[in-house]
């Protein structure tokens, strides 16, 4: 019996990956770019390598994936998101425009309210990127290929460049230029 019970959850599970990635993946560069994104940092190795396997992949093994894809689609169903996703407590305002190849390894204690986020941005947990004195008019603005460590504070209408790596436990408050590795609190470039 619990094997026939495995098996129609496992047969459920692959029908609603079906239906997931021709609703929101099939027709979407951006979620596209998040797949690509995150399975060649992950080094996963996927037969077939189509796009459609790497999603069911990422879907399945992945819930910090699963966190970032259902904030992209906006997916309401909350019956939906608790077949594939774990308790993370993790929030991304709508309001923050993210480019694709967006990527988490552990999205728990994370709040990303930011103008704009570029490409290929990397994150782990413990991270927040918010406002100023509650302005929802004074919050970052992030480029492309910025990776940043665990519990790390960047607050207020500041800029991060390009190409920047955030130490973990780093609090920025002021702008950063492209091309540099930062840490410390206050952050400052060390590289």
């Amino acid at each position: 019996m619990k094997r026939f019970i495995f098996l129609v959850k496992h047969v459920f599970k692959k029908l609603l990956l079906i239906k997931l990635f021709n609703r929101y993946v099939a027709e979407n560069k951006i979620i596209q770019q998040d797949i690509v994104q995150t399975i060649s940092v992950r080094g996963c190795k996927v037969n077939p390598d189509t796009l459609k396997k790497k999603f069911e992949h990422l879907m399945i093994y992945y819930p910090e994936f699963a966190v970032i894809f259902f904030w992209r689609t906006k997916e309401r169903r909350q019956w939906v998101k608790k077949i594939f996703i774990k308790e993370f407590l993790c929030k991304i305002f709508e309001s923050t425009k993210i480019a694709g190849g967006l990527m988490c390894y552990h999205p728990f204690a994370t709040v990303i309210n930011a103008k704009s986020i570029g490409e290929n941005f990397q994150f782990r947990n413990g991270l927040t990127i918010g406002n100023k004195g509650n302005d929802n008019t004074l919050i970052p603005t992030i480029g492309d290929n910025v990776t940043v460590g665990v519990n790390v504070v960047i607050i207020g209408n500041i800029t991060i460049g390009n190409d920047v790596v955030i130490g973990a436990g780093s609090i920025v408050v002021k702008d950063v230029p492209s091309h540099c590795v930062i840490a410390g609190n206050p952050a400052r470039i060390i590289k």
